[in-house]
């Protein structure tokens, strides 16, 4: 029965209660919508190309793309995308897309590491092809190689069909940086979580291990703890895997088995929590097979310098980082991110993880990161660390659309633990403004609340600002009116009460749990979901939206 009312099935919360946050399920549960909010129907429409993923008549999931000419994508209603264009009939999922099914898709810019997820059912239209939309999440941007992509003309070559792969596709897997699974539960009628799930996978080049022919083995890291393919492996084992050929925009399909290592020993990689293995059963390579052409962003990337770091709590740390090049910074708006890559010694390749810029975007002096740190955050450890004053770090451009929605509307920042970053970046760009703002923030005690001084005289010097600070469990010496002015956590009641008006926006950061419950509790006060932001802050301490 709990199926038929939890959008997680019951392999998916097995997963997370072996992971250890059982919780997820209960609180992440509102955060996932039946509809696309217009941030993501914009987004959607306006990407070259999506991911799908599904099964074939004869059982087999199989994961692949559609795309088109600008504009093939649209949107008529928060549950419909529409597509002017269909799949190739050499397409593993061309036949199943025509009598129609459902899928799993996934939104993904690599240029900018964002991303979104949702699942629905796809059949042919007069145009083209068109989705009935079932559940829709944002997803964790880490791991994504950022890539510039271009269209060119194309001349697909006849696809290859084989039961194990050859030299020359084992050789793609081994240096492929990028990968995509799909996979499927299917269980009793009308349940919630029916359906498929398309993910990105990513890593150094040669994360997924080819141990021969028939075998791969991919290292599963931490992410959003949805658990929604180790979830769906649980209790069907078949998956579908797709790797691009960037730069020819060859597709090789993979269809097979799967089953989970929860405790790898000898791991190719030491950053896996768990392993995928995988028994090939099916191969698909289709040359040419999409007229995209992608190129890696790497060439965008510059050194910058520690100048200072400044410990704000008792687990965050403030990074004020300069150019070393002898250009300027470049420019960012509050609320991007800033992706950092860092070498760890013993770990195979680089890392990449993104932080909010916490600074004034007019400063133009310093990109500041500040960063948590995570108990099992392999970079977070590595920056507080490692990182001195003095070191240097390789970072991308800014990056992110959590920025601030209006240019004169009321503005209500929210944020829990060190979903503040972004936050105290948009209070510093708005306190020339003559528009209200309130900056109410959550943090367990004095002793975890992050960056308090500067919070406090950027208020007090707008005339225009508010602060709201919440303790959930204050220490002996907080006092109450003075360190924080409400006991317990931020709640949506608590936001209704500060009568910002029908134009406010709310931009929220924070975990999951603390998302869903802020969100359905405004929508219920009569927020629009136009008037919500949101960006989620993963397990690694990094910002995601």
């Amino acid at each position: 029965a709990t199926d038929l009312v939890s959008p997680f099935h019951q392999g998916e919360r097995a997963a997370q209660e072996r992971a250890g946050v059982g919780g997820v399920a209960k609180s992440a549960g509102g955060f996932i919508r039946d509809y696309l909010p217009e941030q993501h129907r914009d987004f959607h429409t306006a990407l070259p190309f999506l991911v799908i993923s599904a099964g074939d008549a004869a059982g087999r999931r199989w994961i692949t793309l559609i795309e088109g000419p600008d504009g093939y994508a649209t949107s008529p209603g928060p549950r419909h995308l529409q597509f002017a264009t269909g799949l190739d009939a050499a397409d593993p999922l061309a036949q199943a897309v025509q009598t129609g099914t459902d899928i799993g898709v996934l939104g993904i810019e690599l240029a900018s590491a964002r991303r979104n997820r949702f699942s629905g059912h796809i059949k042919p239209n007069g145009a083209g092809l068109a989705i009935d939309i079932h559940q829709t999440f944002g997803n964790c941007p880490q791991y994504i190689h950022q890539r510039a992509w271009r269209r060119v003309k194309t001349t697909p070559g006849p696809a290859l069909h084989s039961a194990a792969l050859s030299t020359e596709q084992m050789t793609l897997i081994n240096g492929a940086d990028t990968m995509f699974i799909g996979s499927g539960h299917h269980g009793a009628a009308g349940a919630l979580s029916n359906g498929y799930d398309a993910s990105h996978r990513g890593g150094t080049p040669g994360f997924v291990r080819v141990v021969n022919d028939k075998h791969l083995q991919i290292p599963d890291y931490a992410g959003n703890n949805f658990f929604n393919t180790i979830g769906n492996i649980h209790c069907d084992p078949r998956i579908g895997l797709l790797f691009i050929d960037f730069e020819t925009g060859g597709l090789l399909h993979v269809s097979g088995r799967a089953t989970v290592d929860w405790n790898p020993a000898n791991s190719h990689d030491s950053g896996a929590r768990r392993m995928i293995n995988v028994d090939i059963e099916a191969v698909i390579d289709r040359p040419a097979a999409v007229s995209l052409r992608w190129a890696k962003q790497d060439a965008m990337s510059r050194w910058l310098k520690v100048e200072k770091r400044v410990k704000e709590s008792a687990d965050i740390t403030s990074f004020y980082l300069t150019a070393v090049d002898g250009r300027p910074l470049d420019t960012f708006q509050a609320g991007q991110h800033l992706t950092v890559e860092v070498q760890i010694p013993g770990q195979k390749g680089t890392s990449k993880r993104s932080y909010s810029l916490s600074a004034s975007p007019a400063d133009d002096r310093f990109h500041r990161i500040s960063v948590k740190r995570e108990g099992n955050g392999l970079v977070s450890q590595f920056l507080h660390d490692q990182l001195h004053e003095g070191s240097l770090i390789k970072a991308q451009k800014p990056a992110g659309d959590f920025v601030i929605p209006c240019s004169n509307c009321p503005l209500v920042l929210v944020s829990a633990g060190v979903g503040l970053t972004p936050m105290i970046s948009a209070l510093h760009s708005v306190a020339a403004d003559e528009r209200p703002v309130w900056f109410v923030h959550g943090a367990r005690s004095s002793n975890d609340h992050a960056m308090r001084d500067e919070v406090a005289a950027l208020v007090l010097a707008n005339p225009a600002a508010e602060q709201i600070i919440a303790y959930s469990r204050p220490q002996d010496g907080d006092i109450k009116g003075r360190d924080y002015h409400a006991s317990g956590r931020i709640t949506a009641a608590m936001l209704h009460d500060l009568n910002a008006g029908p134009h406010a926006h709310y931009m929220l950061c924070g975990p999951t749990s603390f998302l869903a419950d802020i969100q359905n509790g405004l929508e219920a006060r009569g927020v629009t979901p136009e008037r919500i932001h949101f960006e989620v802050f993963g397990p690694t301490g990094s910002n995601v939206t």
